[in-house]
């Protein structure tokens, strides 16, 4: 070991009195005059070394002229000293969170001070929604996904839809698996709401105005935090973000149509000599349904029909659509305009 290594690493213990320590140790017994020789130390210094060692703990001074010491047990003494280093950390720790309010609380010199905070618990990322909700004058765009802290057919809502507030929300599929139901969905539609859907999304989202966003930090269950803020150039990032994933999703359409059988086809554009129909509601719903992925058990628990009735409907619309395959139908819907 290096001379200048410290070995213990005890506060109060510099390297040089860390090699007086373990010298005592090794011998046994020391005084100032044999510091002072083997450290080339002056008797005062040598004298003060042994001295903080005793304070310390690591050693006892004897009685006698010549003031000899003698080491204190270690297995006693150094677990003494860091009991009471770890009582200090501990201390620092139960200090930190008052320190880092008093830090907060000041803005930083010269810096436009913008709302930024962490949310830690699910009642507050809740309650932060439901503000949201209620500030909104222009624009509120959302992504829908599970872990749901609030229920999932909110009234503030439709309330904002009245004040003439466009809304538009991208729903994943597990949205219909937990918390949202097709028939919220359709009384959202029915009020206002421009709906898509997504096979998946990054996160939980929400933005008002392009001013201030909520967005999620974690998308564990029972581990719910997230970030607000009204960071500008940080809401405008989070804006692209919604922006890019809608325009990949696909319109939800009328979801409150039901695959009735014996709706009437509606016309559509001239193709050819021949004339192409429209999509019925129905159609587009189901269509996309499909293109995202959903199980035919989810579509039509969502459609309240029958699974057998889906997968009938179904094979009428890719036969329709000359498809032989989800995907293939999806482009030639795409094609025709029906999506």
């Amino acid at each position: 070991m290096a001379d200048d290594t410290p070995f213990l690493d005890v506060a109060g213990l510099d390297p040089l009195s860390e090699r007086v320590y373990l010298d005592l140790l090794t011998l046994g017994r020391s005084n100032a005059a044999h510091v002072s020789e083997k450290f080339d130390l002056g008797m005062p210094a040598a004298s003060a070394m042994l001295e903080d060692l005793r304070d310390l703990g690591l050693a006892s001074r004897l009685e006698g002229a010549e003031r000899d010491y003698t080491p204190v047990d270690p297995g006693y003494s150094l677990r003494a000293i860091a009991d009471r280093m770890g009582d200090q950390v501990l201390r620092i720790r139960e200090a930190l969170p008052k320190l880092v309010e008093l830090f907060e609380r000041v803005p930083p010199s010269g810096v436009d001070q913008t709302q930024t905070s962490v949310l830690a618990d699910a009642d507050a990322v809740a309650a932060w929604y439901t503000r949201l909700q209620h500030q909104a004058r222009t624009e509120f765009l959302a992504f829908d996904r599970p872990p749901y802290v609030s229920a999932s057919l909110d009234p503030v809502e439709g309330t904002a839809l009245d004040r003439g507030v466009e809304w538009r929300a991208i729903y994943t599929i597990e949205s219909f698996d937990d918390g949202t139901t097709w028939e919220e969905v359709a009384d959202l539609a029915a009020q206002g709401e421009q709906a898509r859907i997504a096979p998946e999304l990054p996160t939980k989202l929400a933005i008002v105005d392009r001013r201030t966003a909520l967005v999620s930090l974690t998308l564990e269950p029972g581990r719910i935090s997230a970030l607000v803020t009204s960071s500008q150039p940080l809401v405008d990032a989070l804006h692209q973000l919604f922006e890019f994933h809608w325009a990949r999703s696909l319109p939800l359409g009328d979801a409150r149509a039901r695959l009735e059988s014996g709706s009437a086809p509606a016309e559509g554009a001239v193709k050819g000599a021949g004339r192409i129909r429209a999509a019925t509601p129905e159609e587009r719903t189901l269509l996309s349904l499909m293109a995202v992925g959903m199980k035919d058990d989810a579509v039509a628990r969502q459609l309240n029909i029958s699974p057998r009735t889906l997968r009938r409907r179904s094979q009428d619309l890719m036969n329709e659509l000359e498809a032989s395959t989800r995907f293939q139908a999806g482009l030639e819907a795409a094609r025709r305009g029906w999506l």
